[in-house]
Formats: C-alpha cells, structure tokens, sequence
C-alpha cells in the first residue's frame, strides 16, 4: 500500500476520533451540569470511552512507527531475515519453510534475550508461521528493547 494513502488514512482516523471525543464531552458536560446522578454517571461513560478509544489508536501508531523504525535500522545493517525455500503466491515463505526457519530465531532469543534484532526476526518468523499473536506480542518486546538502546 502507498504510504501516502496510509498516512491520508491515519490522518482521516485522528480527526474523526477527535472530533468524536469533542462531541462526546460537549454532551457529556450537559449530562454533568443535569444534576440528576444517573446521567451524571452516563456522562462519565460517554467521556471515558472516547478518550480510551483515542488513547489505543495512540498506542497503535506508536507500535507502528516503533517497528517501521526498527525495520529501516534492520535493513540498512543488513539483518532482516531471508528464505531460501519455497514461497506462496502472495511471497510468503510456505508454513513448512516458516517452521523450519522458527526454530532458528527462537534460538537466537534464547542466545541473546536483550537483542532487539533477535526478537524483532522472531516477530516475523511468528508471522510467518501464522502465529499472529505471538507475532505482535515478539515486536513488542524488541520495541522495548530498541527504546531502551539495547
């Protein structure tokens, strides 16, 4: 995907779940002045779940740039990991080859578990294998890693 079309998108959601949380407290704050304590606590309902929607977008694109970052760091060294076996038509290595490549970043883990690098090839050795949430789970730990410079 384009990434001006990807930022125009993120851009479109920002906006609109701001604009969202902005009508949401306009009405909360004619609940809160009611008086009436049920609509008061209607009013802190409307309130609080646009602000914990905005938050976890905030949270997604952070966990967004962190990977593009560690991805381009990677890249310009030289240690984004490479298949040499069989690929799907979309250009993903086959479950068969994923596995047998898991194994080896799993190792690397296990040899250095301060590295970022070596979480950052296990997040995409999970994705690979189809295992999405210990894919995500993988990049977290090496965007802690890689925020911490280790």
């Amino acid at each position: 995907m384009n990434i001006k079309v990807v930022g125009a998108f993120i851009a479109l959601m920002v906006v609109g779940s701001v604009a969202y949380a902005f009508l949401a407290i306009t009405r909360a704050w004619v609940l809160f002045t009611s008086g009436d304590v049920v609509q008061i606590v209607f009013g802190l309902s409307i309130v609080v779940i646009p602000i914990l929607g905005v938050a976890l977008i905030g949270r997604e694109l952070l966990f967004g740039w962190s990977t593009r970052a560690m991805g381009r760091q990677l890249a310009s060294e030289g240690g984004l990991p490479e298949y040499h076996g069989e690929l799907t038509p979309s250009g993903r290595p086959t479950k068969e080859d994923a596995d047998a490549a898991f194994a080896r970043y799993a190792q690397d883990v296990q040899v250095s578990p301060q590295d970022w690098r070596a979480w950052f090839r296990l997040a995409i050795a999970y994705e690979d294998a189809r295992d999405r949430k210990r894919a995500r789970a993988a990049m977290r730990q090496a965007a802690k890693l890689f925020a911490s410079g280790r």
